[in-house]
């Protein structure tokens, strides 16, 4: 399967010296679900952060489909952001003043190669159960809906690789049961490479790998699926 994300002793390290990612090196393939989990404090949201080049890390490589992202400037990096990644966030996102198809075209937005971008979005919507919710504003949906129609939205450019920060983090059982079943099925009918954050106990059962992480680091690598 293909390599999509490859780390090379990633370190960051803030002010006062304080590490939240310790040497970590690893690699991320296409078609599986990825789990990071580890308590708050454990570097696992600022390990996400630099994957989606969305925070620097202090020294090490990374290397996103083969484009090392080291010497990338700024506006480069915003290109790799735009074109290989999905973003699915805990509070969702979503822009009140506008109805669910409307915020999974947001993306499309700044890809004018992408033709018809309101029928993707809506067919994107039928994907995920919310054929019935297309043109509902955000504030007419429950919890689990806008968290729905935000996976929608991260598959908009048809990236390679979704990340998702405690996905589940704002929802009740039943949502967190659905979101999941909804991310699993971004990896397993779309092929897309899932990293999931989270100290949610429950992801594990929909991961095909858990990564465990402490201070930084990864202490345990299981892969569910011996």
């Amino acid at each position: 399967m293909e390599k999509i994300i490859e780390c090379f002793n990633l370190n960051k390290i803030y002010k006062n010296n304080v590490v939240a990612v310790n040497n970590v090196s690893y690699e991320f393939i296409g078609e599986k679900f990825y789990s990071i989990m580890g308590h708050s404090g454990s570097g696992k949201t600022t390990f996400l952060q630099i994957l989606g080049l969305l925070n620097d890390c202090t020294n090490g490589e990374l290397i996103i489909n083969n484009t090392n992202t080291k010497q990338l400037k700024s506006s480069q990096k915003a290109d790799v952001r735009r074109d290989m990644f999905g973003f699915v966030f805990q509070s969702y996102f979503l822009n009140k003043s506008m109805k669910a198809y409307e915020n999974v075209m947001i993306p499309m937005l700044i890809k004018p190669e992408i033709k018809n971008k309101k029928e993707r979005a809506i067919y994107l919507l039928k994907q995920f159960g919310l054929e019935d919710r297309i043109n509902h504003y955000p504030d007419e949906l429950s919890g689990g809906e806008q968290q729905r129609v935000a996976i929608a939205r991260s598959l908009a450019n048809d990236p390679l690789c979704i990340l998702a920060d405690e996905p589940t983090g704002n929802l009740d059982k039943d949502n967190e049961l659905i979101v999941l079943e909804y991310l699993k099925k971004c990896s397993i009918d779309y092929g897309k490479c899932v990293i999931v954050v989270s100290h949610n106990d429950i992801v594990k059962n929909y991961s095909d790998t858990v990564i465990y992480m402490d201070k930084g680091e990864f202490i345990k690598v299981v892969d569910m699926n011996d």
